[in-house]
């Protein structure tokens, strides 16, 4: 039934509840396990100038360790891992990710890094995705 598994993480520790239900869904269906971490535009494009190669290569940086993590995870568990880090809006990265890789569930976290960074997203990318989404997505609190 679910052959790819998407786990979009954001390195928050709201993600290690999302990543333990898609761990055991990806283990029951011997699925693979999919870890997708967006570089958000709207944050690269507000630090232009001299600081916008550095904070892009800080947040490929940070995204890289958030996907290395959930392949750590996932290989741990004896499971395909396949990694990914985009650049763009996340909620909009998240949906376009699924239909190209052929996704089945996308298991994520409705919460994000901190009160302030939530915010600063200009809504919820968990409510996004799951209005736009063509297939079921799982909201672990």
């Amino acid at each position: 039934m679910y052959d790819e598994i998407l786990v979009p993480t954001d390195g928050s520790e709201a993600v290690d509840r999302a990543l333990d239900h898609a761990i055991r869904l990806a283990t029951d269906h011997d699925a693979t396990l999919h870890a997708l971490y967006v570089v958000d535009q709207r944050v690269t494009t507000a630090n232009s100038g001299d600081l916008h190669d550095e904070v892009v290569e800080d947040l490929e940086s940070q995204g890289d360790a958030a996907v290395d993590a959930v392949a750590d995870a996932a290989s741990e568990a004896g499971l395909d891992v396949e990694t990914h880090v985009a650049h763009g809006t996340p909620d909009t990265e998240i949906v376009e990710y699924a239909e190209e890789f052929g996704i089945d569930v996308i298991v994520m976290s409705p919460e994000g890094k901190s009160p302030r960074e939530r915010i600063r997203s200009l809504g919820s990318v968990s409510d996004r995705v799951a209005d736009d989404s063509s297939v079921p997505v799982f909201l672990i609190k």
